[in-house]
């Protein structure tokens, strides 16, 4: 087989994801073994043996001990729902980042004053080393952990004013939205950019996912006025759920 330009790890390891993918190689089926991929691409040991490793690091296949390595189950992914959709009395934050009414799911959060920094102080317009309070957030779906979020308020906005804990107070788990209007802080406008990464050790850890795996992540900012007064990003994992965007028709 002529492999060209492209090294020949890379070029076997996409035939068999491409096998994978469109189902000659379903899921539980054994993934050739390193002597078959050697005989049948005619490339060394080291060359398959790499090609089974970059399927791995993939998720698409996974070594069960004495056995040999077999093609994963594929999930079926599942829609996280993102739109303009706010209910009359607000919103808990974990219904904001599913915007679904239909929606089921436990969160979990902590909030603590830190130190911004240079990455953080650019989307929130602000200095780095300026206080900002840190919020994290652990969102499930059936017991499961299906999506994370940190958060990232300056304390040049909110510091000394009951909506200072995101969680706590009068208006805790309300929203951004609400909770800044609440100390005359008019919110009028909000972005998403969404991207895609290699998941974080932590991350992958949290999420249930595999050294290599992908996540969406979501940096969302609110404004008001042009002035960002809320910043976040919002990580989800690539194989099993889906970002659906409902935009309003003005």
């Amino acid at each position: 087989m002529t492999f060209g330009e492209q090294p020949a790890y890379l070029r076997v390891a996409g035939d068999l994801r491409k096998k994978i993918v469109d189902g000659s190689l379903p899921p539980h089926t054994r993934l050739p073994s390193q002597a078959r991929i050697r005989e049948e691409y005619g490339v060394s040991d080291t060359v398959a043996l790499e090609a089974r490793k970059v399927l791995m690091a993939e998720g698409l296949v996974e070594g069960r001990s004495g056995s040999g390595t077999y093609v994963r189950e594929r999930p079926v992914p599942r829609r996280i729902a993102r739109s303009g959709f706010r209910p009359p009395s607000g919103a808990t934050p974990f219904r904001q980042e599913q915007a679904d009414g239909e929606a089921r799911g436990t969160w979990e959060s902590s909030s603590e004053q830190a130190l911004a920094s240079v990455a953080v102080a650019e989307r929130l317009g602000i200095r780095p080393g300026d206080r900002v309070m840190c919020t994290r957030y652990v969102f499930r779906d059936s017991g499961d952990v299906m999506m994370l979020s940190t958060s990232w308020e300056p304390l040049a906005v909110t510091g000394r004013t009951p909506v200072m804990l995101p969680e706590e107070g009068p208006l805790g788990g309300m929203g951004v939205v609400e909770r800044m209007a609440a100390i005359d802080v008019v919110v009028d406008n909000v972005t998403e950019e969404v991207g895609a990464r290699p998941g974080l050790a932590e991350e992958l850890l949290a999420l249930g996912g595999v050294p290599g795996h992908v996540v969406l992540v979501v940096q969302r900012t609110y404004y008001a006025s042009g002035r960002p007064v809320e910043t976040a990003d919002v990580v989800i994992p690539a194989d099993r759920y889906r970002v659906a965007y409902h935009l309003p028709v003005k």
